[in-house]
């Protein structure tokens, strides 16, 4: 592919006189993956300047390089713009293109990995060859691929994109994280739909304020959304009535779901030993959903999925149905181990305020006894939230222990201690796999003990190290 066929009608400043009759073998943002061809994307980080690394590209055989206009480039051809990330990925996809025929995206604080997962469940189900990709990787129906990050960079992504579509991948799902929205990492493939979960306290050492972070998010809708393309809402959040005011003011065709949904509203939810039964309203007809998943946000993420596949044209009865035959997602309110006391252990992702409260509430109903809560909170991120989870966790828990989550560079007892500081009447164990131990140790008959914020990950990040760590594994050890 040449690189005048890429540039052809985009928002690009050239050198004067350049030729563009150069074969493109790829692209790069990171000059230690050039190679001879490549277009390379130098954009100013919060931590590194991509610029810094023109030379180094240009010298590995880059033949453009996508910058800012006063970026200094000689020995490659400057492909200016104000708006570098976007204009790359612009790039990027007509390179990589084609992808599958239907792409939806998924955005909010949480839920989206459970959303997507579900989303390509029930496309299988109907007989379609699907993938998501998110926080679990990429994952089809025979295969799952980690990339370690919710929304991979772009160059990443648009290559899992086209890969998907030479195996015969027809429907993608994809997580669009406020990161990899304002770093413009989901661009330019055409996304038929995409969901609102709800918006929480969360990354606001990255975005500053909640309304920056909800801007962030909105691009899916003001920008990323095909313009004829569909919105599907989880009505039931503070955040959601503006949602669907960008939505609407886009023109694209919104499906609210929910208690307050009127495209599917849900008119009950009733739990059961193993999940809930879901009454559910469309188009004036009821239909009643037995969902092997406990806990009310489950039944949220389910409902949001099966909105983007009936926004896809797809019969909503015959969705709606599909539901009594998903699985649980890795990590989200997964049932690890039953103790020797016969206490469940369910091991769940959250690691924000809100998502703590879910995965309180959702187990709460199952609890006879005592409900035990352990948790921790990650170094070198938004620490205002630390005392916020501890005091959810004191007020909706029986017994809380707070112990450590990925500190990276943090002191520790300095984190458990911010947490702690919400939570005063809270156990304080540092080492994870002890305090796991701990709660199992103290689990009766009729206790319920959840293992919150790791999740699906297989790694404990201490300083500049990640030492293997599965809390679905230590559960399962520390109960034997």
């Amino acid at each position: 592919m040449r690189l005048g066929s890429l540039i052809e009608g985009l928002d690009a400043k050239l050198d004067t006189g350049a030729s563009l009759d150069l074969p493109v073998s790829g692209f790069a943002i990171d000059n230690r993956k050039v190679a001879p061809g490549t277009v390379f994307g130098a954009f100013q980080g919060a931590r590194v300047n991509g610029e810094d690394f023109i030379p180094a590209a240009v010298q590995a055989g880059a033949v453009a390089v996508v910058a800012r206009p006063e970026a200094r480039v000689d020995g490659a051809i400057h492909i200016a713009s104000d708006n570098p990330r976007r204009l790359f990925a612009q790039l990027a996809a007509r390179y990589f293109a084609p992808f599958p025929e239907v792409t939806v995206a998924v955005t909010g604080t949480n839920g989206k990995t459970s959303t997507v997962e579900l989303t390509r469940q029930l496309w299988r189900m109907l007989g379609h060859k699907s993938a998501s990709i998110g926080t679990l990787g990429v994952t089809t129906s025979v295969d799952q691929v980690s990339t370690g990050l919710t929304t991979p960079d772009i160059v990443t992504f648009l290559a899992n994109m086209s890969g998907l579509k030479r195996e015969g991948i027809t429907h993608a799902a994809f997580e669009a994280s406020s990161h990899g929205l304002a770093q413009y990492r989901t661009e330019g493939l055409p996304v038929s739909a995409a969901a609102f979960t709800n918006l929480s306290r969360d990354h606001l050492d990255y975005h500053g304020d909640m309304d920056s972070y909800f801007d962030a998010k909105m691009r899916l809708f003001d920008e990323v959304v095909e313009p004829q393309g569909a919105a599907v809402v989880w009505a039931d959040d503070a955040w959601s009535e503006k949602v669907i005011q960008r939505a609407t003011k886009r023109g694209l065709r919104v499906l609210s779901v929910g208690v307050q949904g009127q495209a599917l509203r849900l008119a009950n939810r009733t739990p059961t030993q193993l999940g809930q039964t879901l009454d559910v309203e469309v188009e004036g007809k009821s239909h009643k959903v037995n969902l092997p998943l406990i806990g009310a946000y489950q039944a949220a993420n389910a409902l949001t999925a099966a909105g983007l596949v009936i926004a896809g044209g797809e019969d909503a009865g015959k969705v709606l149905e599909l539901l009594g035959r998903v699985q649980p997602v890795r990590g989200r309110l997964e049932r690890a181990v039953i103790t020797r006391t016969g206490a469940p252990v369910y091991v769940d992702y959250a690691h924000t305020p809100d998502g703590l409260r879910a995965a309180i509430e959702a187990l709460r109903p199952h609890t006879r006894g005592r409900l035990i809560a352990l948790f921790g909170a990650g170094g070198d991120r938004d620490a205002g939230k630390r005392p916020q989870m501890g005091k959810v966790a004191a007020d909706l828990a029986d017994h809380v222990i707070v112990t450590d989550d990925n500190p990276r560079s943090e002191e520790p007892s300095a984190i458990r201690a911010a947490v702690m500081a919400g939570a005063p009447g809270a156990e304080e164990i540092g080492g994870r796999r002890a305090a796991i131990a701990a709660a199992i140790a103290q689990a009766g008959a009729d206790d319920i003990v959840l293992l919150a914020g790791k999740g699906h990950e297989q790694g404990q990040i201490i300083g500049d190290r990640v030492l293997p760590f599965d809390d679905v594994t230590v559960a399962r050890e520390c109960a034997g």
